[in-house]
């Protein structure tokens, strides 16, 4: 089993890389571990509380739970990963994802990096970097088409929490990452380093 981190900041094209790493591995059994869905319940706030909340910071993931799905994943066994919304700021609590394990796992987030148990359980740790004012472009377009928000919303959460969290714990963790990719994730030749590092791995591997 190869685990392999894919971080860099919101809207940085992590899940370009992600999609185009399934495209070109697609014989072999890959899963994805989203951080996405182990941002804690916040089921308990308030609407408002909710508005502001810090989805930048570490402290807004359940690291506990998905370390453990990880090496629940590890041990040949399978997990029910949550569902989170984005919407409504809340964890399902009647709704899971199963995993079952695979000989590749990619998790993938823009915090996986802030961890040291975590990142002591990643056999590859990828970086995705990008432009700032291109990030705020993606972002923007993002949450308003999948999250419901209008462009003042988003460019306040920005100023309020995305900078800042980017600059003090997302930024810094780039210096954990064996492979940077710049510009994003439609940098073909970082693809292709990246895929032939994937490859050797699991050629060891097996």
């Amino acid at each position: 089993m190869l685990i392999i981190g894919i971080a860099g900041g919101t809207g940085s094209g992590k899940t370009t890389v992600v999609n185009k790493l399934r495209t070109a591995l697609r014989d072999e059994k890959i899963v994805i571990i989203p951080q996405d869905s182990y941002y804690k319940d916040c089921s308990h706030l308030s609407e408002e509380e909710k508005a502001v909340y810090n989805f930048d910071h570490p402290d807004s993931v359940d690291f506990d739970l998905l370390i453990q799905h990880l090496e629940t994943l590890k041990s040949g066994k399978g997990v029910d990963q949550p569902v989170y919304s984005y919407v409504t700021c809340c964890r399902s609590i009647v709704d899971t994802v199963r995993v079952e394990p695979a000989e590749i796992i990619i998790v993938e987030g823009i915090l996986i990096f802030t961890n040291k148990s975590l990142l002591k359980m990643l056999d590859l740790k990828v970086f995705v970097d990008a432009d700032a004012d291109d990030r705020l472009g993606r972002v923007i377009c993002r949450d308003i088409v999948e999250r419901g928000k209008t462009v003042q919303q988003v460019l306040d959460r920005y100023q309020l929490t995305v900078k800042p969290m980017h600059n003090q714990f997302i930024e810094p963790s780039k210096k954990f990452a064996d492979i940077v990719i710049p510009q994003g994730g439609n940098n073909k030749v970082a693809i292709d380093v990246l895929l032939a590092r994937i490859e050797k791995a699991l050629q060891q591997n097996r």
